[in-house]
């Protein structure tokens, strides 16, 4: 299956949602995600169980066991540039099937790729992506399942939400259908198909103290 999951670096990420597919031990996931989290945690936990077959990011840095397994040739990557990563999800949530970019243009991502020309300047044709399941991190939900990010951690979450044939949101709270004001809802709840509250311990996160 292609599973898409939000965050960006830790922050953002659904925590609980790895763990337990940590735990399910399924394998031969294609994963979309910005980066491949770290040694022992967020999406380095799936990779050192070996339960990733292929990741299509754009940042892979800060986590050895990766390293590891693309010099060996047990792990198959697709590294695409932030921005496109981006947009390649947002359009796949908005039924879009292709778009055209600058980014990526005379670089090795765009060898043996369609290009086109307009107004004089060159343009690498990208794909969507979409996804089996998405796994994503919001704030709030109602019952129904509208969301609500919380700052940064609004991230890749929202566009992966739409671009998830299957969309699980972990929450750190659910309210009664209701009480979250219209106006701040960030994904309607015709996206979400499943709710998972979990207590995160947010390791990107420092307590900093003043005397």
């Amino acid at each position: 299956m292609t599973l898409m999951v939000g965050g960006f670096g830790l922050v953002g990420i659904p925590e609980n949602l790895i763990k337990a597919l940590c735990e399910k031990k399924t394998k031969d996931l294609t994963v979309i995600s910005n980066n491949c989290g770290v040694d022992d945690w967020g999406l380095g936990l799936l990779l050192n169980n070996k339960q990733i077959k292929k990741m299509i990011a754009s940042y892979v840095g800060e986590n050895k066991e990766f390293e590891r397994q693309v010099l060996s040739g047990e792990l198959e990557v697709q590294l695409v540039p932030q921005g496109s990563l981006a947009e390649k999800i947002r359009a796949g949530g908005a039924g879009i099937p292709a778009f055209y970019t600058p980014a990526g243009v005379g670089t090795p991502i765009a060898e043996g790729r369609e290009t086109r020309v307009f107004d004089g300047k060159e343009y690498l044709l990208e794909e969507a992506f979409s996804a089996d399941v998405s796994f994503i991190r919001a704030w709030k939900a109602d019952k129904q399942g509208n969301l609500v990010y919380r700052k940064t951690a609004q991230n890749f979450n929202p566009m992966m939400a739409a671009a998830g044939k299957v969309t699980i949101a972990e929450v750190e709270e659910i309210v009664e259908v209701g009480e979250l004001d219209p106006d701040q809802i960030h994904t309607p709840s015709i996206y979400v198909q499943g709710l998972v509250v979990g207590k995160q311990e947010k390791r990107i996160e420092r307590l900093t103290v003043q005397s």
